[in-house]
């Protein structure tokens, strides 16, 4: 959906992040927050008060949005749920789940945590709208309490609505899920009811465009798309997940890995290996241990000519948590870790041995041909 993001600080232990896009939609706020709302019902300011109600209110969006994420995460902490953290991005926010929630009722209650802290939140500001109005504050001050009110309680309407993966959809999925007793069946009807609707989004952007509101038009076509695209996205998660469920590691992993030693030369290991056998990236084996791996992306901005003059040792990428996994684990947890990490292939290891590899690529082709030869709903 997007790139890990920029780390800024941790609230409650969890990562606070935000995407580049963020910075985008954050300026076009502001931008329409201090050129059009604001000079509307609030007028006779200068154009320095409304730039800074403008940036206020991008700060408050900020802050609210965190908070309607971080109410999701900590009622999933209380289902024993473990979070990745929050990320802001061009369409809001997400509280970011490495898996789906155990039961109906913790799915109900982690999705409607989200609206239900909105609408607490957005009363809220409108509490201090009502006191700063009384006690004669600038009405600057009181212009931007009064937005954040109003765009709290926008938040939670349209979240509210049941088109999956929005938390209105969420709430659906779980009240079939309880019914049915089926999370695969509840995923499929919400996330055609969510693509459905983010299809109707699309629909509507265009005939705003057509009748020359242009960057609404867009806005809300984009809203739609990705609608669509996260809805698809996360039937085929869980499609996946329940597929790999049970199969261990080692059944898809490539023994005997091609390794590459350390004390060779960067240029060496690119036409004896890279050149040679058409991999991206090799491990790394000194005396029998694996000590790390070495990849396109550590050398690709070492000039030419002094491919000699340097070892793989020094380009070596240590291992981790991130990019080993051992053979008995589940199969769904390297799929998990991938798509965490963006890690395409992970080395598979039993203590300080490499015993192989498993890539994405090789899961997702037992996924197809499993798809293919036994499901008939996909």
């Amino acid at each position: 959906m997007f790139g890990r993001g920029i780390s800024l600080f941790k609230i409650f232990n969890f990562q606070i992040r935000v995407d580049a896009s963020w910075f985008i939609i954050a300026l076009l706020v502001a931008w329409s927050l201090a050129h059009s709302f604001f000079p509307h019902y609030y007028k006779g300011l200068s154009n320095v008060a409304y730039w800074w109600m403008g940036i206020a209110g991008v700060l408050g969006l900020f802050a609210s949005i965190i908070f309607h994420e971080l109410c999701h995460s900590l009622v999933a902490r209380r289902f024993g749920m473990a979070m990745r953290g929050i990320t802001l991005f061009i369409f809001g926010g997400v509280a970011e789940m490495e898996e789906d929630p155990p039961s109906a009722k913790a799915e109900f209650s982690i999705a409607i945590a989200g609206p239900a802290s909105s609408v607490a939140l957005g009363f809220a500001f409108y509490g201090i709208y009502c006191v700063i109005r009384k006690i004669g504050l600038p009405l600057s001050i009181a212009g931007v309490l009064n937005y954040l009110f109003q765009i709290n309680l926008i938040l939670a309407v349209f979240n509210l609505i049941p088109a999956f993966p929005l938390d209105g959809g969420r709430v659906f999925r779980s009240i079939l899920w309880s019914w049915k007793g089926n999370l695969r069946w509840a995923t499929r009807i919400s996330a055609h009811i969510g693509s459905g609707f983010g299809f109707f989004l699309i629909f509507l952007g265009i005939l705003y465009i057509i009748n020359g509101a242009f960057i609404s038009g867009i806005w809300i076509a984009f809203i739609g798309l990705f609608l669509r695209k996260a809805s698809q996205l996360s039937y085929q998660k869980l499609i996946w997940i329940q597929n790999l469920a049970g199969e261990s590691v080692q059944r898809f992993m490539r023994r005997n890995p091609m390794t590459a030693p350390p004390e060779i030369t960067l240029a060496e290991i690119i036409e004896n290996y890279f050149y040679k056998y058409h991999f991206k990236l090799f491990p790394v084996v000194k005396d029998g241990k694996f000590i790390g791996f070495i990849s396109t992306r550590e050398i690709k901005n070492v000039p030419k000519e002094e491919w000699n003059q340097h070892t793989v040792e020094e380009f070596l990428q240590p291992y981790s948590t991130e990019n080993t996994i051992p053979p008995d684990a589940d199969a769904t947890k390297a799929l998990l870790l991938m798509s965490k990490t963006g890690n395409s292939r992970l080395m598979v290891i039993e203590g300080e041995r490499l015993i192989g590899i498993i890539t994405l690529k090789d899961l997702l082709q037992f996924l197809s041909l499993k798809l293919n030869l036994e499901e008939e709903d996909f």
